[in-house]
């Protein structure tokens, strides 16, 4: 029976043994390899989409803090010419002008807190432009702020007291004399390149004072039913009803 040859002490790996090491060793690196690469391209994407939520929850948040204040207050342009308190046109520079109460004042400096800003979308980035005063001159110039790159289109709506939708603000039939009307919201749709159209509502403060004159209004009829039924008995109370009833069957108020 033969036997199997002893390896002297001291004596190395023969070069077959090495080949077949190295062979699972590289086996064993390509495998954790691809496995580590999976990890490290799904964190990459996942902090891509993280960036780009913050951004697009950021641009919102500051349209948002600038049209849930805005102020019915009209400007003069560089040329003199009176604007409107919120103005948006297809046709225009921006998508839209407006005058906001959204420059806060903590240190109570002598300034107003309100300013005229914009929104334009050039070149598929979304910015926003602000003057340090209403009524500009003309060597007045605004300050610059990008929001939001990536976007293809932004879309406008806004609804007026007759609750119908225009596309341009102010509506043409009110554009002579409409200066200082703010519409009840406004819908915007930011088309993005890679996440398609978002949209978002912003209701004014011009909805809210609308509710707060409804709930008034409500609250009179109410009360005017019930004197009438103390006084009058259960006819005068039907009455009432039928009054409070006919008080709050108006135009509803956008919630």
């Amino acid at each position: 029976m033969s036997r199997l040859p002893q390896r002297a002490p001291g004596a190395g790996f023969t070069l077959l043994e090495l080949t077949v090491a190295l062979a699972i060793f590289a086996v064993l690196s390509a495998m954790a390899y691809g496995g580590l690469r999976q990890v490290l391209d799904a964190r990459q994407q996942t902090e891509r989409v993280a960036e780009r939520l913050a951004g697009l929850q950021g641009a919102f948040r500051q349209l948002k803090l600038d049209l849930e204040q805005a102020a019915p207050r009209p400007v003069r342009s560089e040329y003199g010419d009176p604007q409107p308190a919120l103005v948006a046109s297809g046709d225009g520079e921006f998508a839209v002008e407006l005058t906001s109460a959204s420059w806060r004042n903590p240190a109570g400096l002598p300034r107003s807190t309100l300013r005229r800003v914009a929104y334009r979308l050039h070149k598929g980035v979304l910015s926003r432009f602000t003057w340090g005063v209403l009524d500009r001159a003309p060597d007045t110039r605004p300050e610059r702020e990008e929001l939001l790159p990536g976007v293809m289109q932004i879309g406008l709506r806004f609804l007026d007291a007759d609750l119908k939708w225009h596309s341009e603000w102010p509506p043409l039939a009110t554009r002579d004399g409409g200066l200082q009307a703010l519409p009840l919201a406004v819908e915007v749709t930011l088309d993005l390149a890679d996440w398609g159209p978002v949209l978002q509502l912003f209701r004014l403060p011009s909805s809210i004072a609308e509710d707060a004159q409804q709930g008034q209004a409500d609250q009179g009829d109410t009360d005017g039913a019930q004197g009438a039924g103390g006084a009058g008995g259960p006819e005068g109370t039907q009455g009432g009803s039928k009054a409070a009833l006919q008080g709050t069957g108006g135009a509803p108020v956008t919630k």
